[in-house]
């Protein structure tokens, strides 16, 4: 898709068509990520430092899966 760069009070901005907006799953008020890629840039709604914290919990109880059971009893 081909987007204008706009003047949106004193910063700039994009406008998303409709059709981007219901691809990614947001709404208005929602917030979306800017990552950059070897590519270029791309757009998501996920945060990808949140991805990699879930990455390092997930990784911990993993390995501490028998301490985890205990500490649920």
């Amino acid at each position: 898709m081909k987007l204008k760069v706009r003047s949106i009070g004193g910063s700039f901005g994009v406008i998303l068509p409709k059709e981007a907006l219901t691809r990614l799953k947001v709404v208005d008020g929602d917030d979306v990520f800017l990552t950059e890629t070897p590519d270029g840039y791309a757009l998501s709604p996920y945060d990808p430092e949140f991805e990699a914290d879930m990455k390092l919990a997930r990784d911990f109880m993993k390995r501490r899966r028998n301490v985890l059971r205990e500490l649920a009893k």
